[in-house]
């Protein structure tokens, strides 16, 4: 399958309680397109743009794209010639966030 955009959407919640930052994410391939899919990632421990870094792994891992020592952004601009979109909500209830990474 030919990729030609990857479209990431996290959502972060913050426990304050202890101050750590947790995400979610959909990740979807070719958005618009036959060949549409999406994958999720559950909620996990991370901040700032981490949730870049654990979607390139598990695209990685899946076999969409190919290992490289760079990050996913620039992966994608320069050596793959993929349209990437990517945002994070962040404020959301752990609720919102948890169902968002099961794709509910």
């Amino acid at each position: 399958m030919k990729i030609k955009t990857i479209d990431i959407q996290a959502k972060e919640w913050l426990d304050k309680t202890y101050g750590n930052s947790y995400f979610s994410a959909q990740i979807i391939i070719n958005f618009g397109m036959e060949s549409q899919s999406t994958l999720y990632i559950p909620y996990e421990y991370g901040y700032g743009d981490y949730y870049l870094q654990a979607s390139q792994k598990l695209l990685i891992s899946l076999g969409y794209i190919p290992t490289n020592n760079y990050c996913l952004t620039r992966q994608c601009r320069d050596e793959l010639k993929i349209i990437l979109r990517y945002s994070k909500q962040k404020g959301c209830l752990k609720r919102e966030m948890i169902s968002f990474g099961k794709g509910e």
